[in-house]
């Protein structure tokens, strides 16, 4: 997950983050997926996963065929995915700073991801820097949450019980600021003799208008700006609601020299 923090809020409850959400996006996102982005995006193509978390998309990239590079500014989660593809290259960056030797065909975002840049600035350099690590021509497909996905939280707390590892989830909004604040609590078994170990976490989120997201993408360069409700794109119901998945195509000629306002 992107972080715009030195240290990623996601380092210590990267476990939880790998083990918990493991099954959960990708099965309810693939039917948007497939539309979106592996259907246009030709097998073998160079593709850059931003904000790849710990792999649980890039993994289904690589099984495609295409050819992926993972950013995420979490190095355990980083690591994590290392471990789990060693066919593919990733490295540890800031969106907002990404730094790439090559130009991808295609780029992707997933899971809400690009929502924890906490400063419309800092969301507008990030699709400055996509922009540049794309070819002209190339794809890039992201999703985001919209109001409505951070008004139906209840804050009320879920738990996750395995026989070696407890996980408690709560989320909050605060309207007025539109931040969202995710607060999660992990006690892992760390030996055979009872002893439990506790990681706590905060991650944060921002709420952005589809308007200001759509203006962003235009300022950074790119053109043939798309948006669409996630489950108008084939998402299932339980994680479409109040997600919107855009595509943008990078344009042609000078990259952008400034940010966008």
């Amino acid at each position: 997950m992107c972080s715009p923090k030195s240290t990623s809020s996601y380092d210590d409850i990267a476990g939880m983050y790998d083990a918990y959400w493991a099954d959960w996006y990708l099965p309810a996102a693939l039917p948007a997926l497939e539309n979106l982005f592996f259907s246009p995006v030709p097998v073998g193509s160079t593709v850059l996963d931003v904000c790849c978390g710990s792999g649980h998309v890039t993994e289904e990239l690589v099984r495609r065929g295409y050819r992926v590079t993972g950013v995420d500014s979490s190095a355990a989660l980083i690591e994590i995915a290392r471990r789990r593809l060693p066919e593919a290259s990733f490295t540890v960056q800031d969106v907002r700073h990404l730094n790439m030797e090559r130009r991808f065909a295609a780029a992707i975002s997933t899971f809400d991801s690009l929502n924890h840049i906490l400063e419309f600035e800092g969301l507008c350099q990030a699709f400055v820097c996509v922009h540049g690590a794309l070819a002209p021509g190339g794809l890039f497909v992201f999703d985001m949450n919209l109001e409505d996905a951070y008004l139906s939280d209840l804050s009320q707390w879920h738990a996750h019980v395995q026989d070696d590892n407890v996980g408690l989830v709560r989320g909050t909004y605060d309207s007025t600021l539109k931040k969202a604040s995710t607060e999660l609590i992990w006690f892992v078994k760390s030996d055979g003799r009872g002893v439990w170990q506790r990681h706590h976490s905060i991650v944060e989120q921002r709420c952005y208008k589809q308007e200001e997201i759509v203006s962003a993408l235009a300022d950074a360069g790119f053109s043939e700006i798309g948006a669409i409700p996630a489950m108008q794109a084939g998402a299932t119901a339980e994680l479409g609601f109040g997600r919107m998945f855009f595509s943008a195509t990078a344009s042609e000629g000078i990259l952008p020299q400034s940010l966008c306002a």
